[in-house]
């Protein structure tokens, strides 16, 4: 008999009970980017103090025990009690969901943080948290903790175990926050450093004239980031391993309807572009309005100076925004109220009076650029750049073509290649894009072909990195891929088309199978990025050694695993698998492609501009600032190699 459902059933969490439950909601997941989320959380309301213009430093640091603790000089968290709640500000806000000044526009004319979430939220996700406020000249302290509760015979989370106290007379201004993470909640609680560092120095760059500071004390690193030049420093760094066009970036900047817009252009030789945005310092990976309205106003303005330079005549069609977009690299910062964000990481602005105030601010200040004969000798060059591109662009269009009429599944190109699966639905359907024709014998027999499908790759496909998109169509390696997949590339690409959920790169554990990722990963990156911002590219983990004792197997995925599972044992016999053809069809299902048992990298970006700054480095023309970069970071049979080491990361 169904049991009954009444109002007994109704589960009411309160306090910070409902972050604890389901703390996916709120900061993505608990794994490594979740336990970096606690320190954006906090660094976004130092931000916000320094963007409104009330501080001037921001200072993170990293302790032995892996607690953080988060600083800024602004005015400090209000320290007086609430005329409604009667409790203290500092209590207030980390205590309360929702609390805090930034609902109304009084105190922030712009802020990024969760609008009175965040440090209630890291308070709920940590062991304990302690507050300190530097205000009028006095130092206030309050800590919180997760402490057990006899009364109720609950846990209690972030709950406050001192008062606010005043200790001691002080000259400093600001707030000083430092929590410990609860180890019960994440999977890890070691912070990157790296990770960090790559944020603080995009907001030093988002934030002109803002210093950020990052110290390590578990191995005495540290790091200061100031960028008086703001976005100009930011598109410079986006372009230092490029060969740029020009020297001194394109600079926008204005407001109109309450919107304050800047954008930085610098073209470069490249045959792609590289639009980072930002809304309140808020990165938009997924672009939005605001983007839209960039474009708009950028292929509208260059058009017409076209024509009015003689370039295009009367007679001749514009040119499209592709061409205008090639090579370029632009920065695009909005601050605005009201903030919508739509997308499936809610990284896309969905305003429609942010499309409208930047297309007119781009399009009044670009053309004024343009138009000034002091710039002739820039203009020049990147309209002779545009109408190359609008040239290529004809041929990579019947390029095009001729591959969409080869690329049919059924086609010859296919034939031999890919051995398909029998399932019919997209979102259950698997592609391994495998390393050659004997891990492809490999796999095609030990896979399930209900819903997995193999492409073995016969040769190395191009470096997309340093190919014009006609060029890369030639490629019958790609020819191939793209069929396999069937979104299209480019502009013409649509995820909805989209063959296979997962796409799935298998590769040897070392060098060539490294090289062979990359190459993969910078063609997705350049030329179907949805099909990394959706969430559907994945590297496998096959297993680099196989130890059997008597009539036991078995395999370790890295060195250590190979020391753990070898400790204090005599007999036993290894073999180390130089590549995945070494493995029979049941040992290369059994640890590699059984769902019940692999290992999967989803790949991501996190970081537009760190990724863009990869995969220029990994895959350009700059022979030195690549083997610099591999000198320093490559390491083939570390654990987490791949999942921090590939030009655009996975978690």
């Amino acid at each position: 008999m169904a049991k009954g459902y009444d109002s007994s059933d109704l589960l009411i969490l309160e306090g910070l009970e409902a972050v604890r439950l389901r703390p996916g909601m709120y900061i993505g997941s608990t794994g490594v980017r979740g336990l970096h989320h606690l320190i954006w959380e906090v660094v976004d309301n130092a931000v916000d103090e320094a963007a409104n213009g009330f501080a001037t430093k921001v200072e993170v640091v990293i302790n032995a025990d892996n607690s953080v603790s988060v600083t800024d000089d602004g005015r400090g968290i209000p320290v007086s009690v609430h005329p409604e709640y009667g409790i203290t500000g500092v209590e207030l806000v980390f205590t309360r969901l929702h609390a805090g000044g930034k609902f109304n526009n009084d105190n922030y004319a712009y802020s990024g943080g969760l609008h009175g979430v965040g440090a209630a939220v890291v308070n709920a996700l940590s062991k304990w948290v302690e507050v300190e406020v530097y205000s009028d000249g006095e130092l206030y302290r309050q800590r919180f903790e997760c402490v057990y509760d006899d009364d109720s015979q609950k846990m209690l989370y972030g709950e406050p175990v001192t008062k606010l106290q005043k200790i001691s007379k002080t000259r400093k201004q600001g707030t000083k926050v430092v929590f410990l993470p609860d180890n019960q909640v994440f999977a890890t609680i070691d912070y990157q450093y790296d990770a960090i560092a790559h944020r603080l120095r995009e907001l030093a760059f988002l934030n002109k004239g803002i210093s950020f500071k990052l110290v390590d004390k578990r191995d005495k690193r540290e790091d200061e980031f100031k960028y008086d030049g703001g976005i100009i420093d930011f598109v410079k760094y986006l372009n230092q391993n490029k060969a740029t066009l020009y020297d001194s970036p394109i600079t926008i900047e204005g407001n109109k309807d309450g919107i304050y817009v800047m954008a930085s252009i610098q073209y470069n030789d490249s045959y792609t572009d590289n639009i980072v945005s930002y809304v309140n310092n808020i990165p938009t990976g997924e672009g939005g309005m605001h983007e839209t309205g960039f474009k708009m106003a950028l292929t509208k303005a260059m058009n017409e100076q076209m024509r009015k330079s003689g370039i295009l005549k009367d007679k001749d069609n514009n040119l499209s925004g592709d061409d205008f977009r090639e090579g370029l690299c632009a920065v695009l910062s909005l601050k605005m109220q009201n903030v919508q964000f739509e997308g499936q990481t809610k990284g896309k602005l969905g305003n429609p009076e942010a499309r409208i105030a930047v297309e007119a601010i781009i399009s009044e200040q670009l053309s004024t650029y343009l138009e000034d004969l002091r710039n002739g000798e820039v203009v020049s060059k990147v309209l002779e750049k545009a109408m190359r591109a609008a040239q290529v662009r004809e041929a990579t269009r019947k390029a095009k073509r001729l591959a969409r009429e080869k690329n049919k599944l059924d086609s010859a190109p296919l034939i031999g290649k890919l051995a398909s699966c029998s399932g019919k639905k997209a979102a259950q359907n698997e592609l391994f894009i495998v390393e050659g024709d004997s891990a492809g014998g490999s796999a095609k027999q030990g896979r399930d072909r209900k819903f997995q499908a193999i492409l073995p790759l016969r040769g190395k496909p191009l470096n997309a990195e340093k190919k014009r998109l006609d060029q890369v169509l030639a490629n019958d390696e790609f020819r191939i891929i793209i069929a396999a997949l069937g979104t299209g590339i480019d502009e013409d690409f649509n995820i909805k088309s989209l063959k296979y959920d997962k796409v799935i790169i298998l590769s040897d554990a070392d060098q060539d199978g490294a090289h062979i990722r990359a190459i993969l990963l910078t063609f997705f990156f350049r030329y179907m990025r949805g099909l990394i911002t959706g969430g559907h590219v994945f590297i496998g983990k096959p297993p680099l050694y196989k130890i059997t004792r008597g009539k036991t197997i078995e395999y370790a995925y890295s060195d250590k695993e190979l020391d753990e599972y070898t400790k204090g044992k005599k007999k036993y016999s290894l073999q180390r698998y130089k590549g995945l053809g070494e493995m029979n069809p049941k040992q290369l299902w059994d640890t590699t492609m059984n769902p019940d048992g692999r290992s999967l990298i989803r790949v991501t970006i996190d970081d537009a501009a760190e990724a863009e700054q990869r995969v220029t480095v990994l895959m350009g023309d700059k022979v030195e600032k690549r083997k610099q970069y591999i000198a320093d970071n490559a390491d083939f049979n570390k654990e987490d190699h791949f999942a921090k080491k590939e030009a655009v990361t996975g978690e």
